[in-house]
């Protein structure tokens, strides 16, 4: 009954008790008082009921007032020159200066724009892999994630460089009710570090050091870090990028003498199939982006508790697009492209 029902929208609910009540026998003032309304108003959606069944109450009856002034040929101009043309002086429109181009009111051209979901003030970035073997890695990597081996481990590999210790020239001022907390704009920079790590695909614990700089010297360390700080008898499948330290001469010495270590690259230009970038951007977010260093130990201190911390409950991040459903994505990104030139 749809006066019972929890998923029906509460005004609904409310005429559909009324006709059930009159059904009753119930007299409208008592009617009125169980169901929240006027005693005119109960009167009304028997009425309606009468005339018209269920669909009458699922509607409002058409009311009078002023007839609608955005005609379809308006609507249609509001929408060909927000997608086809462009002001003189800037690169996209807004509604005063669309406004006036087309001789309406900025109201119509806000309200055109919300119905027919246009969005001029906003952008997206966006890169497609120019790599002749996107589709191999791709399927390499997404094969990883999504059904990773028997007796192995899946680690997204990665350093984030160039982490700043910057520190506020002044205090900032906490939140408070009706004000957000707030930092200086500017800072004194007392030097940088660089983040490696690992993120497990199957838990979400990471294993990560800060070191300050980023050669094939640091990422050898690494490495040895993620052999000792794993089960011995699994094999290692291990994503990165394309950066040229992971593939240096004497990496790929080390990586033949220690056979546990299985490398999976990328495609160039594809960085948003490392998942351990998800772990930088929340380590960035949450821990660094809003604090204050003093030196850059005190940033590689707060980013060990951060990791630290993280890996008491860690949560896998999972992984649900499929190979397929990226390359049918990025095959239509192309022909996009292509009609767009």
């Amino acid at each position: 009954m749809l006066a019972k029902r929890r998923t029906v929208e509460a005004r609904l609910q409310q005429r559909a008790l009324v006709v059930l009540l009159a059904a009753q026998g119930r007299q409208n003032k008592d009617i009125a008082v169980e169901a929240g309304l006027d005693r005119r108003q109960v009167a009304l959606w028997r009425e309606r009921f009468l005339a018209g069944g269920i669909e009458a109450l699922r509607k409002d009856a058409p009311r009078s007032g002023r007839p609608a002034t955005i005609t379809a040929e308006i609507e249609s101009r509001i929408v060909q020159a927000t997608l086809h043309d462009k002001p003189i002086n800037a690169t996209h429109w807004s509604t005063r200066t669309l406004a006036e181009y087309l001789g309406v009111g900025a109201t119509t051209i806000r309200r055109v724009w919300q119905s027919n979901g246009l969005k001029p003030h906003l952008s997206r970035t966006f890169k497609l892999s120019r790599d002749p073997r996107f589709e191999d890695k791709l399927l390499d990597v997404v094969g990883l994630y999504m059904n990773p081996p028997e007796h192995a481990l899946v680690l997204s590999c990665d350093e984030q460089s160039q982490i700043q210790a910057l520190n506020r020239t002044q205090p900032g001022l906490p939140m408070k009710r009706g004000r957000a907390g707030t930092v200086t704009h500017d800072y004194k920079r007392h030097g940088t570090t660089t983040l490696f790590a690992a993120l497990n695909t199957l838990d979400g614990s990471v294993i990560s050091m800060c070191q300050p700089r980023h050669r094939h010297s640091e990422w050898l360390k690494f490495l040895r870090l993620i052999k000792r700080s794993t089960p011995k008898h699994l094999s290692l499948h291990l994503i990165v990028n394309n950066y040229a330290t992971h593939s240096h001469p004497e990496v790929q010495k080390w990586l033949a003498r220690n056979p546990r270590f299985v490398m999976y690259f990328t495609p160039t230009g594809a960085s948003w199939l490392d998942m351990v970038e998800r772990c930088f951007r929340d380590i960035t977010d949450k821990r660094i982006r809003r604090d204050s260093f003093t030196s850059v130990q005190e940033l590689e201190l707060a980013i060990d508790l951060y990791v630290a911390h993280h890996n008491i409950d860690p949560k896998p991040f999972i992984w649900t697009a499929s190979a397929k459903d990226i390359l049918a994505k990025v095959t239509r990104a192309k022909a996009a492209l292509v009609a767009a030139a």
